[in-house]
């Protein structure tokens, strides 16, 4: 697809480079509370390359654009420690007039490189035209998880909800310096920690944005830890062997041949509800797999799993619930990528890393209880976004089925509450969308299609008022085949006859 951008000529950029050197004087309005200093403006030239920290990055030459590096709010802290929110704006020779911000990931405290690579296909957002910027919303960190910056209580604030709509102020305040005009409109795409703050976004500061892509997002991550970091290992431990210790070896609860048994009962049960046997499972709603039926029968302890092993995986596919049988948090789906072992473990592959500590037993009724005053100011859960969508705001949500850190279904049934909230799903769906995402992982990976342009999609809805019907999705799992991703309530189904590999002979039913 050829994206439309402004071309310049030779003299206007020499006049850019000169502008873009301005910057680093540049101020903010004496009228503004934030204070920002512009630390570094330069000309990047066309074809520098730039790795990714959270992902695959991507190789094709950038085009030349003018970077501006800056601080907002620097400060000292609890304990003396410097803090501030750094970001990153990158601004294309070639502009197509809108303006695009990036979410972070994990605990942020990374300026990521301002490409804008998130549910954009093969082509990133600055490689379309985009202004793109970045930020790590206040604080530094040292690995990928690292909250040690919430004992100061700004640093936290920042990271739950301030620094975002502070940087896209700035950030369009230095477009429009640069270009001698303002962004047209403006996007925000995110996923995981960005995902949340999409949301965040789309509920505390509904006019910042015209177009908000939030994927897989971390809503109530004092709960998902719940279901993830205890309710889960306990169910795989008490069927664990044990060490020397008396510890269980989680990572010996499900065996190899087990993972075959279960993935190759599961494929048979829902694979080819969507018409053809694909490895795919297109409708995670529809999919009615029960662990149960593969529980030894009297006599029988061969070629299926011992009745405390399938309950056990039941149970941990079911999500925490109370004494009381309350449901603290979703369950997980039944997906292809629940045995998955990287690079993010699968629900059946427990091991070391995410799945918790080597305990047998829990009170979900004291959990719950002991998380009530834990992060939440990072919850992102209001349903009311009737002034986001009143100015013509559009917000497209997705998730990956096989998510193993965040349910699907937490992300789906916010969803169907927002829509109630705001007038029911016929009405929320003119101005908002959910995808489940087959297959797919934490934010991509897994047995999946998980190269998709969601960003191209909300452009033509924000700017032409065509809302997404369907979205073509590859992915390097199964190379040479792509399919729709449709929004609920459809999915994919093949129509019965052409190349299975071919998304033109599937429709969203």
């Amino acid at each position: 697809m050829v994206w439309p951008v402004l071309v310049l000529s030779a003299g206007t950029w020499a006049q850019q480079a000169d502008s873009c050197a301005a910057l680093k004087g540049f101020k903010t309005p004496s009228i503004e509370i934030i204070k920002a200093e512009i630390t570094k403006a330069e000309q990047i030239p066309y074809g520098t390359t730039v790795p990714n920290l959270y992902g695959p990055g991507h190789s094709a030459p950038l085009p030349a654009y003018c970077r501006v590096e800056g601080v907002i709010n620097r400060r000292a802290g609890v304990g003396g420690e410097e803090f501030g929110i750094n970001f990153v704006l990158a601004m294309p020779k070639q502009w197509n007039g809108d303006f695009l911000m990036q979410g972070g990931a994990g605990s942020n405290g990374v300026v990521l490189p301002p490409l804008g690579l998130n549910a954009t296909g093969d082509t990133p957002g600055l490689m379309r035209g985009f202004a793109v910027v970045s930020t790590d919303t206040g604080h530094t960190s040292q690995r990928g998880f690292d909250f040690g910056f919430m004992k100061d209580q700004q640093a936290y604030l920042d990271f739950a909800y301030l620094a975002n709509p502070e940087v896209a102020t700035l950030a369009k305040q230095l477009i429009a310096e640069y270009y001698g005009k303002p962004a047209a409109f403006s996007y925000f795409s995110g996923c995981s920690t960005g995902g949340r703050e999409g949301m965040i976004l789309s509920q505390r500061y509904p006019a910042v944005f015209d177009g908000i892509i939030s994927g897989d997002p971390a809503m109530r991550t004092g709960l998902s830890n719940l279901a993830i970091g205890k309710w889960i290992p306990v169910a795989f431990n008490q069927i664990s062997p044990q060490d020397a210790e008396g510890k269980p070896i989680i990572a010996q609860a499900i065996s190899d041949a087990d993972r075959k048994m279960i993935s190759d009962a599961l494929l048979q049960k829902c694979d080819a509800k969507d018409g053809v046997a694909d490895g795919i499972i297109s409708d995670p709603l529809g999919c009615d797999f029960d662990p149960a039926v593969l529980a030894c029968k009297e006599g029988k302890s061969e070629s299926c799993l011992s009745p405390e092993k399938a309950a056990a995986i039941k149970k941990a596919f079911g999500g925490p619930k109370t004494q009381g049988g309350v449901q603290v948090y979703p369950g997980f789906l039944y997906d292809t990528g629940i045995t998955a072992s990287a690079p993010i473990r699968g629900i059946l592959s427990p091991g070391p890393g995410i799945f918790g500590p080597a305990t047998t037993a829990m009170e979900v009724d004291v959990e719950k209880e002991a998380l009530a005053d834990v992060r939440p100011l990072v919850d992102s859960m209001a349903t009311n976004l009737t002034t986001f969508s009143g100015h013509g705001g559009k917000l497209i949500l997705y998730h990956g089925d096989s998510d193993p850190w965040f349910s699907p279904l937490d992300t789906f049934s916010y969803y169907k509450d927002m829509a109630a909230a705001n007038g029911g799903l016929e009405a929320v769906s003119r101005w908002s969308q959910f995808y489940f995402v087959p297959g797919m992982g934490h934010c991509g990976g897994g047995p999946s299609l998980d190269r998709f342009d969601l960003l191209g999609a909300m452009v033509a809805w924000v700017e032409k008022g065509t809302a997404p019907a369907a979205v073509i999705t590859t992915g390097k799992a199964f190379p040479g085949r792509s399919r729709p991703l449709c929004p609920y309530p459809k999915h994919a189904q093949y129509e019965g006859q052409g190349d299975t590999e071919d998304a033109n002979n599937f429709e969203c039913r």
